[in-house]
């Protein structure tokens, strides 16, 4: 990656205080770490999100944290992906996974969506699959219980005592995809 092509990194999560805590919000709690790093604060931006321009690793991003319900997500991706004129495979959307355990990282480019509605929102208002992923697995949800209410439910009190070191990791690895690549980044990452 070129240090003057610019990233879009976006957090997935819901907008509101009744939300904040969830573990559908993983993107947004990754996303206020990394805008910690850079030293500024989000604005509201028209392409319906709320963005910060900065570096991270060296490298030129755009934070973003889409203002919709994350069902609905893909138009202000898209939105500031065309205000600032970056290409689908320049974006990193960072998400929870339910086929990851707890805590796991993995970032990749492309493939499916998995049921994730906000990943799905992204797919087809960008009229592609191939942007890159930064994936915070948040495990499967205990006995029957729906997957769509384990993911709007806070994060355990166990899961909490782990979750800033988790979140900082998780910031680490955007970092190092942003400074060096999705293959040295998942080289680093994806061993731990």
């Amino acid at each position: 990656m070129s240090e003057d092509d610019l990233l879009l990194v976006v957090g997935l999560g819901n907008p509101g205080p009744q939300y904040e805590g969830n573990r559908h919000n993983i993107g947004f709690l990754v996303l206020d770490e990394l805008a910690g790093r850079t030293g500024g604060k989000f604005k509201s931006h028209k392409g319906g999100a709320s963005v910060l321009e900065g570096r991270l690793g060296g490298a030129r991003v755009v934070l973003a944290k889409p203002r919709s319900y994350m069902n609905l997500s893909g138009g202000a991706v898209a939105g500031t992906a065309r205000f600032y004129k970056v290409d689908p495979a320049r974006i990193v959307v960072v998400h929870d996974e339910l086929d990851l355990p707890f805590g796991t990282i993995r970032l990749k480019l492309g493939g499916g969506e998995n049921g994730h509605n906000g990943l799905r929102s992204i797919s087809k208002s960008l009229a592609t699959k191939d942007y890159l992923r930064a994936r915070f697995g948040i495990g499967r949800p205990p006995g029957r219980q729906d997957p769509a209410d384990f993911v709007l439910k806070d994060f355990s009190s166990v899961e909490r005592k782990e979750l800033a070191f988790l979140i900082d990791q998780c910031a680490d690895a955007v970092e190092s995809l942003a400074a060096e690549g999705l293959e040295a980044a998942q080289n680093r990452f994806h061993a731990l």
